[in-house]
Order: C-alpha cells, then sequence, then structure tokens
C-alpha cells in the first residue's frame, strides 16, 4: 500500500524547529508554563515526542505512540480554558517560523485537534447537574 502524501508541504525538521521554538515560548508563559512544568521533567523527550506526534498527523510517520485525549483528561491541572492561550500561542510560532502556507495549513489542523482535546477535557470536568466547567 503506498504511503499517504504529506497533509501540506512540511519538511520533519520544520516540525522539529516549531517544537522546540513553541516550547521555549511556553516554558515562559505565565499560564500555560506551570501546568507544563507540573508535568514535563525532561524537555528534550518531550519534544521529541511531540515531534513524532506532528510528524505523524502531517507527514503519515508512524512513529508516534501515545494517548493524547487520555494524558489531557489525566493531568488533573488541564482546564478548557488553556487551549484558547495555548492554540494563540502555537498560531504565533507557527507564523514566526514557517511560510505563510504552512503556518495556515499546521493552523488549522492544530485548532482542530485543539477543539477535540478540549471537549475530552470538558466531558471529564463537570459540576453539579452534570453541567459542564468551561474555565
Amino acid at each position: 500500500m503506498p504511503a499517504l502524501p504529506p497533509r501540506f508541504n512540511i519538511s520533519r525538521d520544520d516540525i522539529a524547529r516549531v517544537v522546540a521554538a513553541f516550547y521555549e515560548q511556553v516554558r515562559v508563559h505565565p499560564g500555560l508554563g506551570p501546568v507544563f512544568a507540573a508535568h514535563v521533567t525532561d524537555w528534550p523527550s518531550h519534544e521529541a515526542k511531540i515531534t513524532r506526534f506532528w510528524a505523524n498527523a502531517i507527514l503519515h510517520e508512524r512513529g508516534y505512540d501515545g494517548n493524547p485525549v487520555k494524558i489531557h483528561r489525566d493531568a488533573g491541572n488541564v482546564r478548557p480554558g488553556m487551549f484558547e492561550p495555548w492554540l494563540a500561542l502555537f498560531d504565533h510560532t507557527l507564523r514566526h517560523e514557517l511560510t505563510p502556507e504552512q503556518a495556515r495549513a499546521w493552523s488549522a489542523l492544530a485548532h482542530t485537534i485543539g477543539r477535540s482535546l478540549r471537549a475530552s477535557v470538558v466531558e471529564k470536568m463537570q459540576g453539579p447537574g452534570g453541567v459542564p466547567i468551561l474555565r
């Protein structure tokens, strides 16, 4: 069976560069930095894993083995309101690191994935009567 073509024109090196630049910004972000710091103790390994995630999602490589929904649901300190600043910071990084076409394509994919992750966190977080906690 022939390999699927990439979702858009980008190299694995470009993906790794974006991931590294993004997490450099995350580590100093006042809202996101502490959330990540509570879970990530080995940044190079984390960045390599996330590079594999995006290489899988974009290039159809099969090097990623993980369950992002479970990880985000089980983290305990990830809240639905965190996805908007996460995506804004990611979009900023994409615009800074890539061509406009690459940035637009990757952003669209990231927002689709972000909506799914946010929905999984909302599903887990319910108040009295099953009302979702959205912040």
